[in-house]
């Protein structure tokens, strides 16, 4: 796993991702990759700056919450996916759904809703994710 192995580990990698932009230091591109993705959203930004150790809480959808790793995860999926145009032509989409949109990171938004169901979908089945369900949604936002 890129991360490591477990949810601690992969909370902790975003967490001194933004301390190491935070001090300016030398960053690795994957910690490139999800700093940007977190200096878009200050609304997390204080979650990153404070005592690692209290990264643990579970984020609970039936109350309301958004999970800020999951979301700023999907921003990572999106973007892998549109620099790699895997699966193929999403790439295109992505630009016409920011044309669409004015910005890559509401594009991002708004493409996150179908990245979501593909992979709900796939869990609640059992299976693989459909990418075909995945474009065929993705189309629709255009």
């Amino acid at each position: 796993m890129l991360f490591g192995q477990s949810r601690e580990e992969l909370r902790r990698f975003y967490h001194d991702a933004w301390q190491k932009r935070q001090a300016k230091q030398v960053m690795q591109p994957l910690e490139h990759q999800v700093a940007d993705v977190i200096a878009l959203h200050p609304e997390y930004q204080a979650l990153f700056s404070g005592d690692p150790d209290k990264l643990d809480k579970d984020y609970i959808p039936d109350g309301g919450e958004t999970n800020p790793f999951l979301h700023m995860g999907m921003h990572l999926a999106i973007r892998e996916q549109v620099n790699t145009d895997r699966p193929s032509g999403i790439r295109n989409l992505f630009q016409q759904v920011q044309r669409i949109t004015g910005s890559e990171h509401d594009a991002e938004h708004r493409m996150m809703d179908c990245l979501g169901e593909m992979l709900w979908q796939a869990q609640r089945n059992g299976t693989q994710p459909d990418e075909q369900l995945y474009l065929a949604c993705l189309r629709k936002l255009i």
